[in-house]
């Protein structure tokens, strides 16, 4: 159910009090007895808020004694990069880390110019510290890095969010982070016991080393994007960094490689007042929602259409994309993909593997595997979490990962890995890329496809549930559908494994010719999601969604 206020501008009521976030995350001191106040990693990292002590002081120097000891026992001894995004709360995580690393003796490189750090950044700065001569990836021997981004991605103002990345750059393995978690939470209840160097004294120790992570990642990029094409088809792009941490870099991005791309609001404040309000009552800095894009939108339509040919938008880590386009709006990152794809696969990247293919998490559009199969391209079908595409990149299994969140990355133009993380400043510059070489911007090219490969339509629903009920997904299997049919059709799988690497999905999704449903566990709320969609029509999406629930509640037990 869509709230009474999405879309419409933020109010005092909706701000959060910075004061009040940051001197809970000091003060408030968990509980390890309790479940929701324990060190749990989602499927990228631990997220939770100060207000409901799920993220403070304690849970960070917890789980950062817990990353340097595994780092011990992993023998990684390189640098570790460290970010943060602009939540409130990061800030102060950040601090907290740098102050237990130190004491552990961890070289870190943090940002030189104190600023920001997007995700992708850190992931790139891990994976060229990592790079063997010949541009392939080492992952052993000495001074390997590793990482860490303090961020809860496009979570509203008052959460905060912290996750390791190991040696391959992206998201920790299940294995890496349940160990993590683990060691956290026999930490969590004598934190003080941490060893820490005071932050002023942690600053100026010789093992903290500044690192321009801009500079880097923006010199790189030209290894990625077709900047030619952009700069000579003259393709003017607009840039909402959402007051996010990718702010500092589109005015280099532009000098470096002489582009026209205009940066619509410079502006960055943790209660996010400038945003509009998403789907259900909370600011949430999602670039891919119609709901918290809405005031873009409207300031676009209301002349500023004049100035740009297309629109990008970063989240507050970066690592989440929104394309908006004249006379439709805020593309759905399902439609943007499929298009993305079609294009890369379609003789725009020579230099990529002969065998490399489409990477996708199993609750994307369907309209993606028939843009696959028209083109010839193999399509690896994985569980939901990027996390899932960092080895299939490494080995060019895939050439490009993409999930309906509005998270991607692809090779660079050699071939070899760029992030194996999401990145949310590549798709906005593959936009203009597109749109300068094909002549069309990404929704007219999605219209294209609908008349090729038919229309769908596509929804997710979240449903309140209990941690007991969510560590019953896990159990789930193809016998607990009972019925053979779906909004008509004959069902043609029951799934609880991927199937482009046969991992479990902590859920269950089915399928019929025209129609699916995939049904999982959040990670880090007490929630399950329902996605589904149908090429027949909303009506018939809006039966696949009834049944999906009656098919999920009897599984349950409910």
């Amino acid at each position: 159910m869509v709230a009474k206020n999405a879309g419409l501008p933020a109010t005092e009521k909706d701000l959060i009090d910075v004061n009040n976030v940051i001197g809970q995350y000091y003060d408030s001191i968990p509980d390890p007895d309790v479940a929701e106040q324990r060190v749990i990693f989602g499927t990228s990292g631990h997220r939770g808020s100060s207000l409901k002590t799920s993220f403070n002081e304690a849970h960070i120097v917890a789980i950062t004694q817990a990353i340097a000891e595994h780092r011990k026992a992993a023998n990684i001894t390189g640098p570790l990069y460290i970010g943060r995004d602009t939540h409130a709360l990061s800030h102060p995580a950040w601090k907290t880390a740098l102050e237990v690393l130190v004491a552990n003796g961890v070289r870190v490189r943090i940002d030189a110019n104190d600023d920001f750090t997007p995700t992708p950044t850190v992931s790139q700065a891990i994976l060229t510290h990592n790079r063997a001569a010949d541009g392939t990836q080492r992952f052993t021997g000495t001074d390997l890095a590793d990482g860490i981004v303090v961020t809860p991605s496009h979570n509203p103002p008052t959460d905060g969010g912290f996750k390791y990345d190991p040696p391959t750059g992206g998201p920790a393995p299940a294995e890496t982070t349940n160990a993590i978690a683990d060691r956290a939470n026999e930490l969590l209840g004598s934190f003080k016991s941490v060893k820490r160097v005071p932050f002023e004294q942690a600053l100026k120790s010789e093992l903290v080393e500044r690192f321009d992570y801009r500079e880097h990642y923006v010199a790189d990029l030209g290894n990625v994007i077709d900047f030619d094409a952009i700069r000579s088809s003259g393709v003017r792009l607009g840039i909402d960094p959402l007051g996010g941490a990718s702010v500092h870099y589109w005015p280099l991005i532009n000098e470096k490689y002489g582009l026209d791309i205009g940066v619509i609001n410079p502006d960055t404040d943790p209660t996010w007042r400038f945003m509009t309000i998403d789907h259900d009552g909370k600011i949430r800095i999602d670039p891919s929602s119609p709901y918290a894009m809405k005031g873009l939108v409207d300031r676009l339509n209301n002349g500023a259409w004049d100035k740009y040919d297309l629109v990008g938008g970063t989240d507050p880590d970066a690592d989440r994309h929104g394309i908006v386009c004249p006379d439709w709006g805020v593309m759905n990152p399902n439609h943007y993909i499929a298009v993305c794809v079609e294009y890369l696969f379609s003789g725009n990247r020579p230099g990529w593997p002969d065998h490399a293919g489409i990477g996708k998490t199993l609750v994307s559009s369907s309209l993606i595997d028939r843009v696959a199969e028209s083109i010839g391209a193999k399509l690896v079908e994985v569980p939901v979490g990027f996390k899932w595409f960092v080895d299939p990149l490494f080995s060019g299994e895939v050439a490009f990962g993409g999930e309906e969140s509005s998270g991607m990355s692809f090779l660079r133009k050699d071939g070899h890995v760029w992030t194996t993380d999401k990145d949310g400043l590549i798709p906005d510059l593959l936009a203009a890329e597109i749109t300068a070489k094909t002549g069309k911007n990404p929704a007219e090219l999605h219209k294209d496809q609908v008349s090729r490969f038919g229309e769908s339509w596509y929804s997710r629903v979240d449903t309140p549930t209990t941690l007991a009920q969510k560590q019953k997904f896990a159990k789930l299997s193809g016998e607990d559908v009972e019925t053979s049919k779906l909004a008509g059709e004959d069902i043609t799988a029951k799934l609880t494994e991927a199937p482009g690497n046969h991992a479990k999905i902590g859920g269950l999704k089915v399928t019929t010719k025209d129609n699916w449903f995939a049904a999982r566990p959040s990670g880090t709320e007490n929630i399950y999601k329902v996605y589904a969609e149908s090429f027949v029509s909303p009506a018939a999406l809006d039966t696949v969604l009834d049944e999906a629930k009656d098919v999920v509640d009897k599984a349950l037990g409910e």
